[in-house]
């Protein structure tokens, strides 16, 4: 790889790409583009998703606030109650909170290129309305990808316990 130009420039075509796939519903190509270019607190990846499928599971972050701006391709929105049709060009902002669940799945017949940009909040909870999951991550101050998180956890609702169960209270 060539030296890179700053330590705050990084081009797409410089970043280890994380190929993932889950099923036929769930795969592609994401590169971290925000964190390979120095991000702390703004976060950013470029997404290749192919046709049929989806990055993600229909979800909602409870702490970080997420943006997605297409680059390429056509895909359907799912945001809250409402299916949209999206395109190249297109920024689409998701709040924090249930009424902003949201999936992005590629609809047409070309790669679906976009970047997902968001805060990078050390501590969030994200909930999966369709499965009824909830997800807690904690990560240090300054982690970088592949540190080992303080905390990760990924379980049914409904699940509960009680406050002090498993303690010894004497």
């Amino acid at each position: 790889m060539a030296e890179r130009r700053h330590p705050n420039v990084v081009n797409v075509s410089e970043v280890e790409a994380r190929n993932f796939e889950q099923g036929t519903r769930f795969g592609g190509v994401q590169k971290a583009v925000g964190r390979a270019g120095g991000g702390r607190a703004i976060g950013c990846s470029w997404y290749d998703i192919p046709p049929g499928r989806a990055a993600y599971p229909f979800h909602f972050h409870t702490a970080n606030e997420e943006a997605l701006y297409v680059l390429e391709g056509e895909g359907a929105l799912r945001l809250g109650d409402a299916t949209v049709k999206v395109g190249a060009g297109d920024w689409i902002a998701f709040p924090v909170g249930p009424e902003a669940a949201h999936q992005l799945r590629n609809t047409g017949s070309t790669p679906l290129r976009y970047l997902c940009l968001s805060t990078m909040n050390n501590v969030e909870v994200v909930g999966y309305p369709d499965s009824k999951k909830v997800g807690a991550v904690a990560m240090p101050p300054g982690a970088k990808r592949g540190d080992p998180p303080w905390l990760r956890i990924l379980r049914n609702e409904g699940g509960d316990v009680g406050y002090y169960d498993g303690e010894d209270a004497g």
